[in-house]
């Protein structure tokens, strides 16, 4: 039983919204450890790039999305780049059209207005957790829709009251506590992608596509500079997931 698989056997038919939704803050406060050291990182390294205590949570709470923040921060400049940093923003985060596709199916039962206003709080943290959650409630066979959006709302809001909140105590600790990156904090951030692609694994057959994914885009940095590694590894896994689908 892995961290994302165990709220699902929670999921039955007398649940209420609010057991839901704290099922869901309940099955993410594993994730949130590890969210608290990198985003204190992230924080502390826009401190360090003249970012102000109120322009760190502007950026964590409007943007939302990790990856890019992080990249955002280390092409920071005086004055910034805005048309690259965004060009690279949107390169990041465009992982997130192939993980709103793979979720789409499950939100049928929602109205767009639902759907549009929570897939802004969707991380990769939120998703994962959701997508294993509504393929285990899909498979028990309940009469209740294999979605549930309190249960998501309760992981992502909790994941986005914690990214902004130590993203925003990084931004005010940093300058006293010195060089928080030699602490090594920001090596939480692919333990906790580690943790969340444990527990999306079924057979060593369906996880050829993330092989194939992980081998492309360590070529594409390599060998191309900036975040095109990113596009890379998701177009070439996307591709061998539809070749490989059969096989699985």
């Amino acid at each position: 039983m892995t961290i994302i698989q165990a709220p699902a056997l929670a999921a039955n038919a007398g649940a209420t919204t609010g057991s839901e939704f704290r099922r869901g803050i309940a099955a993410c406060m594993p994730v949130l450890l590890g969210i608290v050291p990198y985003g204190l990182v992230l924080g502390a390294q826009a401190a360090r790039k003249s970012l102000s205590g109120l322009e760190v949570p502007l950026m964590t709470g409007l943007n939302f999305a990790g990856g890019s923040e992080f990249a955002a921060i280390q092409l920071w400049s005086s004055p910034p780049h805005i048309l690259l940093i965004v060009a690279v923003t949107l390169l990041v985060n465009s992982r997130h059209l192939l993980m709103g596709a793979a979720l789409a199916p499950y939100l049928r039962h929602l109205s767009k207005r639902k759907a549009f206003a929570s897939l802004f709080f969707m991380c990769d943290e939120s998703w994962a957790m959701s997508l294993a959650d509504s393929k285990e409630r899909a498979a028990t066979g309940t009469s209740l829709p294999a979605f549930s959006l309190p249960y998501y709302m309760g992981a992502s809001l909790a994941v986005y009251v914690a990214w902004v909140a130590f993203t925003t105590a990084g931004a005010l600790l940093g300058p006293v506590m010195g060089d928080i990156d030699a602490l090594g904090f920001d090596m939480a951030f692919p333990a906790v992608f580690l943790v969340l692609m444990r527990g999306m694994w079924t057979t060593a057959a369906a996880a050829r596509p993330w092989l194939v994914s992980l081998v492309v885009a360590a070529v594409t940095h390599l060998v191309l500079p900036g975040a095109w590694f990113i596009a890379a590894g998701a177009a070439s896994g996307l591709a061998a997931a539809y070749y490989l689908a059969g096989d699985a």
